[in-house]
């Protein structure tokens, strides 16, 4: 067997401070979600793809692309929602198998009153500690890191 690619001590310091960085910030924007609007990250995130698209909706399966989640978590979150009654499903048109879902004007209300909370803290707790270069950089890196895992799932 051959002998593993261990990290050098910079990759590994790297590593760690993105494993950390990343997971105190996706932390604390889920707790001012959730203290300020009573919705977790995940939800918001399924909130923001239904307003960005068409009619407000989504087929189920480009949504739980869109949200990166399986397709058994979105509809448990799916769920969720519905019974606050920001999300409803239907069954898809064009086809009659798919199903959609679409944001309901309550759930737009909710995202338009939790947005600028979320956006501020996104800003305190990420953007403003940057430099424009710095953010230029985390872009092409993710952007590549995202499209050559999206590349080997297909």
């Amino acid at each position: 067997m051959a002998e593993p690619r261990w990290l050098t001590a910079n990759q590994q310091h790297a590593w760690r401070a993105y494993m950390d960085g990343h997971l105190r910030l996706m932390t604390a924007l889920n707790r001012q979600l959730q203290r300020d609007s009573e919705l977790s990250l995940p939800e918001y995130r399924i909130l923001v793809l239904l307003s960005e698209a068409p009619d407000r909706s989504l087929r189920m399966s480009e949504l739980a692309d869109g949200v990166l989640s399986s397709r058994s978590r979105l509809t448990h979150q799916i769920r969720r929602l519905e019974a606050q009654r920001m999300v409803r499903r239907n069954t898809c048109l064009e086809d009659g198998r798919g199903v959609v879902a679409e944001l309901t004007d309550e759930g737009m209300a909710r995202l338009k009153a939790a947005a600028p909370g979320h956006v501020a803290e996104v800003h305190r707790d990420f953007i403003d500690l940057l430099t424009p270069a710095q953010l230029a950089v985390i872009t092409e890196v993710f952007a590549r890191v995202d499209a050559e895992l999206a590349r080997r799932a297909c």
